[in-house]
């Protein structure tokens, strides 16, 4: 979908159409909060997901702030998926706003413009599809069709477009991986395709070193999978609009999110297996910290033990301006 969470809101809200819309927090750029998603127009300004909401008024003083309203989106979602699925495909949800449909066609690019069209009818929002032979590919696509467009990419194609590229275009290489990438002299997708495995197996290991060659090639899964789409963890977090100065603070605040998500865990009936703990230290840099547990459990008093273990690890004591608990899960 494109800039779907803003989309929503302009859906509902005709007038801000072509302003620039920014979505975070409470809709009150002076506090602390940070960017969940912006419009194209205040994209246009260098607001983007995840910058701090002062950051983001100041760059673009004249966009108009909206808080985050989770059940409208959630709606949408359901509404853009069930359009989905009234194609003969195998749809696999990825999120609120994104799936990939498996299919087998002879005009991969007539059915794109069909999804489009049957998605805007049914919701009045705007998406991109992305083709390709399997997952990588027409996860890419989506990127160079944006925004509303159909771009494909083949094997054929897949050099031209992406070979002079930095890895870190690739899905599922970031910017830790890049990095260690370039300073063997590995910094285009090209690159690291011709590399030899055997190179790549010495600094990543046997398994991710020759996968990493591989997703440079092109290859990847093209097996979509129709399962109910369920969500791997759930998470709190909670922005202080004034540092907490003192780690005892840190530490009941921490206490409180364990015991809402705990709270969340029960009411979805889900088990947990690993508890990660997140750190904004002022100004704005983030540690995160995860504690495996030795069962999978929803018992807030283990969840409460493990999040704290983790916590006791953070080796800094500065000043915190937000604290996070993710309990990564089972399947159900």
């Amino acid at each position: 979908m494109d800039q779907f969470i803003a989309a929503v809101e302009v859906l509902r809200r005709p007038e801000l159409r072509g302003r620039p819309v920014v979505v975070g927090g409470d809709g009150d750029p002076t506090k602390r909060g940070v960017v969940s998603t912006a419009s194209y127009e205040a994209r246009a300004y260098g607001v983007h997901s995840g910058l701090p909401l002062r950051t983001a008024a100041r760059r673009c003083p004249d966009a108009v702030f909206l808080p985050v309203d989770r059940a409208v989106y959630e709606a949408a979602s359901a509404a853009v998926m069930a359009a989905l699925r009234e194609f003969d495909a195998v749809v696999e949800v990825l999120g609120w706003d994104e799936a990939f449909l498996g299919v087998e066609s002879t005009d991969p690019a007539a059915l794109a413009r069909r999804i489009q069209e049957r998605v805007r009818a049914v919701t009045g929002l705007e998406c991109t599809v992305g083709i390709g032979p399997n997952k990588l590919q027409a996860k890419l696509a989506t990127g160079f069709g944006k925004p509303g467009g159909v771009f494909r990419l083949t094997y054929e194609t897949w050099y031209d477009v992406l070979g002079d590229r930095p890895t870190d275009a690739l899905w599922g290489i970031g910017a830790k991986t890049a990095k260690r990438l370039a300073a063997a002299g590995i910094t285009t997708v090209s690159r690291l395709a011709a590399t030899d495995p055997a190179d790549l197996a010495a600094m990543f290991g046997p398994t991710n070193g020759p996968w990493l060659g591989r997703l440079a090639a092109g290859h990847g899964s093209s097996t979509v999978d129709g399962a109910p789409y369920v969500a791997r963890s759930r998470s709190r977090e909670v922005t202080f609009q004034r540092d907490l100065q003192d780690w005892d603070d840190v530490r009941g605040a921490v206490q409180d999110l364990v015991r809402q998500l705990a709270a969340d865990l029960a009411a979805e009936q889900r088990l947990a297996v690993r508890v990660v703990v997140k750190v904004r230290y002022a100004p704005f840099v983030t540690r995160t910290l995860g504690h495996p547990l030795t069962e999978p459990t929803a018992a807030p008093a283990l969840l409460e033990q493990a999040a704290l273990g983790a916590l006791d690890r953070f080796p800094e004591r500065r000043p915190v301006r937000l604290v996070g608990v993710r309990a990564e899960l089972t399947k159900p």
